[in-house]
């Protein structure tokens, strides 16, 4: 009977908990929801383009004019850009540089756009994949005397390039412009950069929850936007991966807080396919995702939220990349994994298994405080279950 009584008791207790956990659970509802969802276009001519948008602007709102060869002819880009806007089309416009010289329209452009445009103007892709460029080809520098005369060199390098001017970023910040990138590593030092807003690219059979750990964790701390862009499975045909893959990574950047989702375009496969590399499956994928945020939308059931954050060494340029392509990810390109990244990546895969979108990977650094900002903070050489 007294064993009764206690089993009784715990019946009661857990019933009045049960409510209280239930909503500690739920994701967290959003305010305004402003969310971005679209298609990159890399051809060669605008009217390339106008095909893809009029496949898409039914279950898109967002265009990326991912072309250089567009950005340096202005009647294409004032073609592709009107083309898109009348489409009721949000779009951003690479370029690799914003020229005083070569293209000196791009100033004036750039100073019109918002007029032209309006809001359906969000800004300038400028350049992209620094971080990967450093860690797979040591583009920014080739030596640096320790982690935190890297993450100088980097950041000095993403700014002022080689010419050691900073005149693209600085001419968008002048002119107002917001500053997107894609990058699969070295976010934090993206943002650290400059950048307003930066997309975690997901793909090459690499855990796309960790990449969206790496971004959202930077964008949080550092006051940011983040965004993702599903690219490349494999460097064969078809490229891209299948719709249900796509589609997965569409929903868990949606459920995970992504204010911009994309899917990256190129090249063109089959050769006579008039949308790039996206097939008619891919195509119901995105617009089955599109019918899914209308029927689930974050201001009502929420956002999955990281209430842990995985706390690395300052100015740690590690990737940690795992797959089939990489068994070993060296450290800002320069150094091998050190005696630090075994047990980082025994925490990463735990918490990956644990938290799945829960958790975010930041790193130690005194500009920012991040310990107000999550439940529950996890330092890289905790030993976990």
């Amino acid at each position: 009977m007294k064993r009764w009584g206690l089993f009784l008791i715990f019946l009661l207790l857990f019933a009045a908990f049960l409510p209280v956990a239930f909503l500690y659970m739920q994701p967290a509802r959003v305010g305004v929801d402003e969310f971005y969802f679209g298609v990159s276009f890399d051809g060669t001519s605008a009217e390339e383009a106008f095909p893809l948008i009029d496949r898409v602007k039914d279950y898109a709102n967002l265009f990326v004019v991912a072309a250089w060869g567009i950005a340096t002819n202005q009647t294409a880009l004032d073609m592709v850009c009107d083309y898109a806007a009348d489409a009721d089309l949000y779009f951003i416009v690479y370029f690799a540089f914003i020229s005083r010289t070569a293209y000196p329209w791009h100033q004036q452009w750039l100073d019109e756009a918002n007029c032209r445009w309006g809001d359906k103007f969000l800004g300038v892709y400028l350049n992209d994949e620094y971080g990967g460029k450093q860690v797979e080809g040591n583009e920014l520098f080739t030596f640096a005397h320790n982690y935190d005369d890297a993450a100088k060199r980097f950041i000095n390098g993403v700014k002022y390039g080689p010419s050691g001017v900073a005149t693209s970023m600085t001419d968008a910040n002048d002119k107002g412009i917001r500053l997107f990138t894609a990058d699969f590593l070295l976010y934090w030092w993206d943002y650290l950069a400059g950048y307003d807003v930066v997309f975690a690219e997901l793909g090459w059979n690499i855990t796309s929850n960790r990449q969206i750990a790496l971004c959202r964790g930077a964008a949080t701390v550092q006051g940011k936007d983040w965004g993702t862009i599903i690219v490349w499975e494999t460097d064969n045909p078809p490229y891209i991966g299948n719709a249900e893959k796509i589609y997965r990574d569409m929903i868990d950047s949606y459920h995970a807080g992504a204010k911009y989702v994309i899917v990256f375009n190129y090249p063109v496969y089959p050769e006579n396919n008039p949308y790039g590399i996206l097939s008619d499956e891919h195509f119901e994928a995105m617009h089955n995702f599109w019918q899914y945020t209308k029927a689930r939308p974050r201001t009502v059931h929420g956002v999955i939220t990281a209430d842990t954050a995985l706390v690395l060494p300052s100015n740690y340029g590690w990737g940690m990349r795992r797959s089939t392509y990489i068994t070993e990810d060296p450290i800002w390109g320069i150094w091998p994994e050190d005696d630090k990244a075994p047990q980082i990546l025994k925490n990463v895969q735990w918490l990956e298994t644990n938290h799945n979108l829960q958790y975010d990977i930041i790193y130690e650094d005194s500009q920012f405080n991040y310990k107000n900002m999550y439940k529950q903070i996890i330092y890289w050489n905790t030993t976990l279950p």
